[in-house]
């Protein structure tokens, strides 16, 4: 296996200061929520592997997220459902949700209120502690329910060099179990390595075959591959004129149509942010309902230009 480095230019520190204003003085793009169709809930960042990228650093001992109720979940549902937010989709993700002891609640009410239903996980023990009642939720709810695997790359030794050994074979596994039992199935993989996106979907179509895997891996809503992110590297900053000048809209953007509630250690209550990528950064912090949330966001983090804008990406889909 290559070794693949990751020394990239250093993100020059005049950037991403002002929230107002890039480096050159020049007016910063912001976007504006148009429409919450998804709402993501953090359920805390403990998880059952450590992996070497992780963006929210999420592993066995990493409670700085810590487990959200399905009480405090339920209030958010009940907000939405009040004050007529037309949400379509509840997004659960962590750390590994399957972890939260109230997780297979927070996924029958919401299930049960109507809404898709987007969980994120590793496949793993955790999930599979679950099964019979993943089969019942699939029973009564059918394709409502879709579950995203996360795999890094198709081959074993690449995978577990990020997620750390043995992870691959029990992933494969709960993955198998998925798609054979007829969930709503998809993949979230990376592109790290020096192969091209073609070549990545290429070795995942390999991998659907090989193991039996109801999957089209030249599908995008089957197989996501997400750009990387690293704060420290460079990237530029996005103005306002960026829209015009890269052919894109604001309202394609994910914080345009998303917001993600997690509970901090030690908070007395649940907080919204603008989005899935950032949260620790207090500046994305935007209150406590989701009438405090609808805000407009400055694009004031590498995060932002890298995976969402220049990275065309979103945690949505």
């Amino acid at each position: 296996m290559e070794t693949i480095s990751h020394d990239k230019p250093t993100l020059d520190t005049a950037k991403f200061r002002d929230p107002e204003r890039t480096a050159t003085g020049a007016e910063r793009a912001t976007v504006s929520l148009n429409q919450l169709d998804t709402l993501w809930i953090n359920t805390g960042t403990l998880c059952n592997l450590a992996c070497a990228n992780c963006y929210i650093e999420s592993s066995p001992r990493n409670d700085a997220l810590v487990y959200i109720t399905a009480a405090e979940v339920a209030a958010y549902l009940d907000e939405i459902e009040r004050d007529g937010w037309g949400t379509q989709t509840i997004g659960f993700t962590g750390g590994e949700p399957f972890m939260n002891r109230e997780f297979m609640t927070m996924l029958d009410d919401a299930l049960g209120r109507g809404f898709e239903v987007l969980v994120l996980t590793n496949a793993m023990k955790p999930m599979t502690h679950h099964r019979q009642a993943l089969l019942n939720l699939r029973a009564q709810y059918g394709q409502r329910l879709h579950v995203r695997v996360s795999i890094d790359h198709y081959t074993r030794d690449w995978h577990e060099a990020e997620r750390g050994p043995a992870s691959w074979t029990p992933m494969i596994n709960g993955l198998a179990w998925l798609s054979q039992h007829g969930f709503n199935l998809s993949l979230a993989g990376r592109l790290f390595t020096t192969e091209t996106e073609t070549e990545m979907r290429a070795g995942f179509a390999r991998l659907f075959s090989e193991e039996r895997l109801n999957l089209d891996a030249n599908s995008p809503d089957d197989l996501t591959l997400f750009p990387e992110m690293n704060a420290d590297t460079d990237v530029a900053e996005i103005t306002s004129n960026c829209w015009e000048i890269l052919d894109q809209s604001p309202d394609d953007i994910m914080c345009a149509s998303s917001r993600m509630v997690v509970k901090r250690k030690g908070a007395d209550s649940p907080a919204v942010l603008s989005c899935t990528l950032l949260p620790y950064d207090s500046a994305f912090e935007l209150g406590r309902t989701l009438a405090e949330a609808d805000q407009a966001i400055s694009l004031n983090h590498p995060h932002c230009a890298q995976f969402c804008v220049l990275g065309g990406a979103s945690c949505s889909g």
